[in-house]
């Protein structure tokens, strides 16, 4: 779809995002905090893509579409994780 259309990453696929946000939401409690949390930092990271997130999205056809989102999920769940800890 992303090479047929033209579009790198098309808005009209979802479930990089949902893979994204499970992953940042991996065995934490899902209290209203945690859930903003996980959104909040896996958003953050999704859209600021810092370094290696960066590259990944690079990668080929649908693997780089899908990969830099599973980064930002990998990235924001200790944060989420941690928060949970101190709350």
């Amino acid at each position: 779809m992303a090479s047929a259309g033209g579009n790198s990453d098309p808005s009209e696929v979802v479930i990089d995002e949902v893979v994204g946000i499970w992953i940042a939401l991996a065995g934490i409690s899902t209290g209203n905090l945690h859930l903003a949390a996980a959104f909040l930092f896996f958003r953050l990271f999704d859209i600021w893509k810092p370094g290696p997130i960066n590259r990944l999205q690079g990668l080929p056809g649908g693997w780089g579409i899908m990969l830099d989102d599973v980064a930002a999920g990998l990235l924001a769940w200790p944060l989420v994780y941690g928060l949970g800890r101190l709350a």
